[in-house]
């Protein structure tokens, strides 16, 4: 049946079309809004909403439904706030028809049509509530469809007795055994404030608004909330004068109405405000200690505080209006708030004021009235711990901490989070210092911080060379937590008298340190067993001070048990052994404090997979959709008294689990520290948790802090959402051998998205194609139905699930395979229907109902996914909904729903919207950012988005950044003019471009994902900046670009495009395996591999067609023991500006994301080096390249080879603009403009050494394979800088986490030939004093050359048969107890294939053992030489040199004669000063 259609009529003519819900009528009244995100139950039983149209501005309503009216304590309703609902109609984005909660026993369309009230869905609630902030309150009638228009009129409430109508008629007596008596006058009371008063032990007599009163029939007077205008109730004002105007009055409190009506009698002064105060997160300061409150409020009326008589006093303050919150009588027992303390829905920080309030009323029933009221709200509300403001030294020069290489569990959000410390700490003009050998990341730029050190993050390094007087631990991870706590255990701090800023290192321990929730497990075996059969399997097993859950697992029973504990002491000192909750709720809080004690929380977020599955690993939603208000609130106040329980200052993150059955809850763990939730979260909210963390950290209090989205409002408040954020995880499981696609609770993921839409379907499906740019949505075609694939869940579940639901399960069946809430199943289940309605219109989709297609895109259908449901193409859909005018309309993010206007633009496409909230007037440039990290495209392609923007900003250019990776710099929307936090598709682009209209779109700084849609934009005629589409297309295209060499005649090796299984074969077998086989299109060396049989072949060529379906598939020759050459070049119109040449330490074979490089090179000859420039002029000259590209060779016997080349900026940019010291993406940004630079040539350097090695995250990824091959597997990379490449060779080792072994060292090294490559080597770290242990072969052969080995063999297979107990300790054993400090392990087959065999090899289970048990390895025969020579010359971890570790902001001039220096600022709006210009000029003479 479909619904009735209305519309909303405002006063001035405005009219909102939408759906009916609840009672059919047509009512008016005057219309209002209200920003809350939960609690329609109660606000829509508020009886100061009589007559109002309640306008929601969270958009997904009902989705808890109703419960049912219950009687609690005292006689009054448990659920609701009054008898009936008052308010005369409810707007809404939408409402769920299926909602999910235990309490639920109707839907709320259910309700209100039972209560006569009608509902109105489908209308832009952004643009109403818009409305309402510029013109004000209006009043609006609900007309259904087909009613006349005179046939109702407008009825305006403010000129109707409101409280009259709401009043109870006789007075009512609650709780008759209380020991003091107040009487409470009802002008509109809701049970709550009842319910407050009996709690405390009052008799409550509820009384009519009009009843005359007589102070000897209460000890305290209590007035109540109601709607209306106070100066309607003359005979209330009255009646309140008699018992208050006098000499010594009982005590009186009000609440809101209360509030005014109190002010009348005193002969203040009330008004009309323009639009009221109407959420949950509206922030007062008390006047007297400065703290600030978060309260819930509901009225449109306000006290002028000038008109307040001598011996009042304001008592609170609205921080953003700067409207009354509050009046108290200087020294008589009479006060009045204008929020609600008792609010049922919304924060209850201030209920405390009851407890004053009667505290008040027994004193003086006794005669001990000792203090005045004012006096003792004072002493309620003073925070003793709080910091003296003008006691807090501030830091001069600060040191941060940053996370190092990224890593699975700790990746781009530390860059974030680091970067927008330094931005508040420079604010605060103090000079920072960073430590952070991550090369690729913004915050590691010229700029940001005023010294960057690329050092390894250990406490060694730490304490040289700077003396900072305080330090960020917080902001760089676990990298940097452990560090830190590290540094002040060894006292190091106190020494040097170094503070930490913001939370102190005790309260970090006792979060991190899981032995303070739980007894010390010492004797692990036994102990972590026992309690793991105390508490009844399964349990969860989780390590301390680790990060992403590393080291954790479920146990089902004992054997499992003891595997899991075993593993996760190799990576920490202590074990947690946890009751396990799998299947609840987890839910998790983002909670902000400062040193005032003033809390906030910032953001809840729920996950859609249950507990079980580590937060990191599950798809998230932003705000909570499935609890109500009672449990989002009592989890918000536990979550604000832990934080001040612990001291934290700054930014902390709270998970709890929620029994989905009742209010059961337990809290799993506190992170004191930002993490991957805080930046999903700042970007959730645009509430900058970071940076706001950083300001207080100083001692700024939170109140002072600027809301920097409204730039009007404070920074202590709750955002409110009115859309829906989705975060799904990245995996790149399929990259690896042998890892298990089972997620749970230790993460495997490499990165995430977010996505933003107005409802959960639209931003759910965004959020899967963001995830993978080949997927169209919730798409049932990936992988077939499977019972055991949705219990025990894996990478690709969601798609199971959309099997599931096409091939019919039910929501029931499905909750009870996945625990997945009914809700987000339910609404899975419209996406699957609606997929098979548009079935109905195969190869006719214009004879679709235009609302069909509509509906379709409200449910984040993409184009693409329309298309394939109809056998059609994109063009064609695209094409017939831009006649139909289904068009999406952009939305600002402003962290206040619509209330107050926002300065910043932070947007996103929605199709449930009816206009736009910004103008496309100006031009601007449109820059395309590098999507989800994922293998092979990470935090590098960020930096370059970045410095083109930044570079383009400096230009004077306006700028649009297009990106939806919420860890990342980029996205943080104070970056640009115009930031799309968006999909990054040909649909989207092009709808933007479309809206926009900029001068033009720059595709070749975000990595391979816009080269990607270069050519489908080329073709709509979009202006793309810098090299044209169609040579990107060229390079891309394997077969094109193959051609093209030979065609200009620059040697590769023998290649052949792949056209059938049979010519490949016979190809391979002319020129000899081993063949590469390579698909076009594709980062990271995706479905690369190096066949060594025609087997091999053959399943590798079914892999590389999967992954690149309308590009060709190109083999060519694998030439073996070659040496790899990277070139990183910017050139204009196809001359070639720069050159960056690097080399690679391993042989080629390895991808070069993998491999060790080393730039200026050290082993390439002049007579090379001038072949390289004329290969890369010729392919710049060809490719007429105008940007960045990048070049791979490969050299072996004095020839050069290509092998591919990117036309645009590639993972090793940052590393050779940093190392060499020439920007090359501000360089390329300039050309791609069109602006005139400077020919730099071949970039020498600036006398130092780059060395960049690959982080590695085996350790997580448990039954991975430790071999490097054409395909990417590292997650991230470090680089650090020496005078030669042997000491920036050790420490970039050591920023990795690589230890200097100190003793025993195992090698097992396959070939012969290696064997005799390595002898050298070996002899030297025997000279070097080690102690050499060798499995059998490797100590034969070094034996026979004179080098004292020990042999070491694996246990045999049948050990179990033998008696003999007393047999040799073998290589197991020794992974085991960790004798060995470093394994060297070079497997036979050392040149980038892949076994394809499930045959478990001796070597595959050393390297594996020596992850798992944490011990430092090498599997690349040149890196063991480069190491060991390394060892050689240094011996121990090098020094610090500042002028080689470091990098500044500043330059340093030495002038001729006695040490003098000048210093000077080379910020580009800064002039050099004149004596600097003459200091240049003598030096020359």
């Amino acid at each position: 049946m479909s619904a009735r259609m209305a519309s909303l009529v405002l006063e001035d003519g405005t009219t909102f079309k939408g759906r009916l819900f609840g009672a059919e009528s047509s009512v008016s009244g005057e219309v209002v809004f209200q920003t809350g995100m939960v609690g329609y139950p109660e606000a829509l039983t508020d009886p100061s909403y009589k007559s109002q149209i309640l306008t929601l501005t969270y958009p997904m309503i009902g989705n808890y439904g109703v419960p049912k009216d219950e009687t609690g304590e005292f006689g009054l309703s448990k659920w609701f706030e009054s008898s009936r609902i008052h308010a005369a109609a409810l707007i809404v984005g939408e409402v769920s028809e299926n909602p999910s909660h235990w309490s639920a026993s109707k839907s709320l369309d259910q309700w209100l049509r039972e209560q006569g009230i009608p509902g109105l869905q489908g209308v832009d609630t952004r643009r109403l509530t818009k409305k309402i902030r510029e013109k004000g309150t209006m009043l609006g009638k609900l007309m259904i469809e087909g009613t006349s228009a005179d046939a109702i009129g407008f009825n305006n409430p403010d000129t109707r007795n409101l409280v009259k109508e709401v009043s109870i008629k006789e007075p009512t007596v609650f709780n008759p055994e209380g020991t003091v008596k107040i009487t409470a006058i009802d002008c509109g009371i809701k049970y709550n404030q009842i319910r407050c008063l009996c709690q405390r032990g009052a008799q409550v007599t509820v009384v009519p608004w009009d009843y005359p009163l007589d102070s000897k029939e209460f000890d305290g007077l209590f007035i109540s909330n109601g709607p209306g205008n106070p100066e309607y109730c003359p005979e209330t004002v009255d009646n309140i004068r008699k018992v208050v105007c006098v000499e010594n009055p009982k005590p009186v409190f009000g609440i809101c109405l209360g509030h005014q009506l109190l002010s009348l009698v005193i002969g203040a002064k009330t008004y009309k405000m323009k639009y009221g105060n109407r959420g949950h997160n509206q922030p007062c300061i008390h006047k007297g200690t400065n703290r600030c409150f978060i309260t819930s409020q509901n009225h449109g009326f306000a006290v002028d505080p000038q008109t307040l008589p001598v011996d009042w006093d304001v008592l609170f303050t609205n921080a953003n209006d700067n409207s009354s919150e509050g009046i108290v009588h200087n020294h008589k027992p009479l006060f009045s708030v204008q929020f609600h303390p008792e609010h049922m829905a919304g924060p209850t920080d201030l209920v405390g004021l009851f407890d004053v309030f009667l505290d008040t009323v027994k004193d003086a029933k006794q005669g001990k009235a000792r203090k005045s009221v004012k006096q003792r709200l004072m002493e309620h509300l003073t925070y003793p711990g709080s910091l003296d403001p003008d006691a807090f030294v501030r830091p001069r020069k600060v040191l941060v901490l940053g996370s190092g290489g990224l890593s699975i569990g700790q990746a781009g959000e530390f860059d974030y989070s680091g970067s927008q410390a330094i931005k508040a700490l420079k604010e605060e003009n103090i000079q920072t210092i960073l430590i952070n050998p991550n090369i690729a990341t913004v915050q590691t730029s010229k700029g940001l911080a005023d010294k960057v050190y690329f050092l390894p993050i250990t406490p060694e390094y730490v304490t040289q060379n700077e003396r900072p007087d305080g330090v960020l631990l917080t902001f760089g991870g676990q990298t940097a937590l452990n560090c830190g706590v590290e540094l002040t255990k060894q006292g190091v701090l106190e020494k040097y008298n170094v503070r930490v800023l913001g939370t102190p290192v005790a309260s970090i321990e006792m979060t991190e340190d899981r032995k303070i929730f739980v007894e010390k497990m010492e004797e692990i075996d036994e102990h972590a067993v026992a309690a793991a059969e105390r508490l009844g399997y399964p349990v969860l097993v989780r390590s301390a001070f680790a990060l992403g859950g590393l080291g954790s697992g479920f146990a089902n029973n004992r054997d499992e048990m003891i595997v899991l504990v075993t593993q996760a002491f190799a990576h920490t000192s202590q074990v947690l052994v946890d009751k396990s909750l799998k299947g609840w709720k987890e839910i998790e809080y983002e909670v902000v404090r400062d040193a005032y004690d003033n809390c906030v929380t910032v953001c809840n977020m729920e996950n859609v997979d249950p507990l079980g599955i580590h937060t990191g690993e599950s798809i998230v939603v932003a705000p909570s959709q499935t609890l109500n208000d009672h449990e989002y609130n009592m989890l918000r106040n536990t979550a604000i008294k832990v934080i001040r329980h612990l001291g934290v200052v700054g930014e902390c993150n709270i998970q709890y689990a929620l029994n989905p059955e009742s209010e059961q809850y337990y809290i799993i763990e506190v992170n004191a520290r930002l993490s991957r939730s805080s930046a999903l979260a700042s970007k959730a909210t645009g509430y900058p948790l970071a940076y706001v963390a950083a300001k207080l950290s100083l001692g700024i209090p939170l109140s002072v802090l600027k809301n920097s989205v409204t730039n009007s409002t404070t920074a202590n408040f709750e955002p409110s959402l009115d859309y829906c954020v989705v975060k799904v995880p990245r995996w790149d499981l399929s990259k690896f051998l042998r890892v298990s696609t089972k997620i749970g609770s230790s993460m495997k993921s490499v990165g995430e998205v977010m996505a933003i839409g107005r409802s959960f379907e639209e931003a759910f499906q965004k959020a899967l194609r963001m995830v993978d740019e080949n997927c169209v949505g919730f798409d049932h075609t990936i992988k077939p139905e499977s019972d055991e694939e949705l219990e025990t869940p894996t990478d690709k579940r969601i798609f199971v699930l959309a099997a599931a639901l096409h091939a019919g399960y039910t929501v029931e069946r499905l909750y009870e395979l996945t625990k997945i809430d009914h809700w987000f199943l339910h609404k899975m289940k419209n996406i699957a229907d609606h997929k098979k309605i548009l079935e109905m219109f195969i190869q006719d989709e214009s004879a679709m109902p235009p609302e069909v297609m509509r509906k379709a895109k409200q449910l984040g259908f993409s184009d693409k996914q329309i298309a394939q449901a109809v056998q059609s193409t994109e063009l064609a859909v695209r094409k017939l909904r831009r006649a139909w005018k289904i068009l999406p309309v952009v939305k600002q993010i402003d962290t206040v729903a619509a209330e107050w206007p926002a300065h910043t633009n932070y947007l996103y496409l929605t199709y449930h919207g009816s206009e736009s909230d910004v103008l496309f007037e100006q031009p601007h440039v449109m820059v395309i950012g590098s999507g989800v990290y994922r293998i092979g495209s990470s935090v590098e392609f960020d930096w370059c988005a970045v410095g083109c923007i930044m570079e383009l900003r400096k230009m004077g250019y306006q700028t649009i950044m297009v990106n939806y990776n919420p860890e990342t710099v980029s996205t943080d929307y104070d970056m640009c003019d115009r930031l799309y936090f968006d999909e990054i598709s040909f649909e989207v682009v092009m709808d933007i471009y479309e809206m926009e209209n900029p001068e033009g779109v720059i595709l070749s700084m975000g990595g391979q994902l816009p080269n990607n849609i270069a050519m489908s934009l080329h073709r709509q005629q979009c202006r793309i900046l810098g090299t044209s589409p169609e040579f990107i297309d060229n390079a891309e295209n394997r077969f094109k670009f193959s051609r093209m060499l030979d065609t200009i005649g620059i040697s590769q090796p023998r290649w052949k495009e792949l056209s059938e299984i049979e010519s490949a074969v016979s190809f391979c077998e002319t020129v000899g395996y081993p063949c590469l086989v390579r698909p076009s299109y594709v980062l990271s060396g995706a479905a690369m591999n190096v066949a060594y049989s025609d087997s091999d072949l053959e399943k590798f060529l079914s892999n590389a067609v999967a992954v690149s379906k309308e590009h060709p598939v190109v083999i060519s020759k694998f030439i073996q023991e070659a040496k790899e050459i990277d070139v990183d070049a910017v050139a204009c119109d196809g001359e070639v500006i720069a050159i960056a040449v690097s080399e690679h330490v391993e042989n080629a074979g390895v991808h070069s994301g993998d491999a060790t490089l080393v730039t200026p090179p050290q082993d390439i000859n002049q007579k090379t080096m001038e072949r390289i420039k004329l290969i890369v002029h010729a392919i710049g000259q060809e490719l007429q390249v105008t940007g960045p590209f990048n070049l791979q060779l490969i050299a072996k016997d004095d020839q050069l080879k290509v092998i591919e080349c990117n036309v645009r900026v590639s993972r090793s940019f940052p590393y050779v603009s940093k190392t060499l010291g020439v920007d090359l993406v501000a360089l390329a940004t300039r050309v791609i403009m069109g602006e005139d630079v400077e020919t730099v040539g071949l970039m020498k350097g600036i006398g130092i050494v780059g060395v960049k090695v690959p982080q590695f995250s085996f350790s997580r990824l448990a039954g991975a394979d430790v071999v490097l091959g054409v395909e990417m597997t590292s997650t991230g990379e470090v680089a650090c800088f020496g005078e030669d490449r042997y000491e920036a060779y050790l420490k970039a080792m050591l920023s990795t986490g690589f230890k200097i072994p100190k003793k025993n060292i195992l090698l097992s090294i396959g070939s012969y030939k290696n064997k005799s490559e390595l002898l050298p080597t070996v002899q030297t770290l025997e000279g070097l004093g080690y102690s050499l242990y060798a499995s059998l072969g490797t100590a034969d052969f070094y034996t026979e050359h004179g080098v004292k080995v020990m042999a070491v063999d694996w246990p045999f297979e049948e050990e179990s048969d033998c008696p003999n107990k007393d047999k040799q300790r073998n290589i197991m054993d020794y992974l085991e107890e960790n004798h060995f400090d470093l394994v060297i392990n070079l497997s036979m087959r050392n040149s980038g294939g892949r076994r394809l065999s499930s045959f478990v090899t001796k070597g595959y289970r050393t390297r594996r053992m020596a992850i798992d048990y944490s011990v430092p390895l090498i599997t690349d025969i040149k890196c063991t030489k480069l190491f060991v020579q390394a060892l050689k010359q240094i011996g121990q971890a090098p020094h610090v040199k500042t002028h080689v570790d470091s990098m500044t902001s500043q330059k340093l001039i030495r002038l001729p004669g006695e040490n003098s220096l000048v210093h000077y600022f080379s910020t580009s709006n800064l002039t050099i000063p004149l004596l600097c210009v003459l200091v240049l000029h003598f030096s020359f003479v």
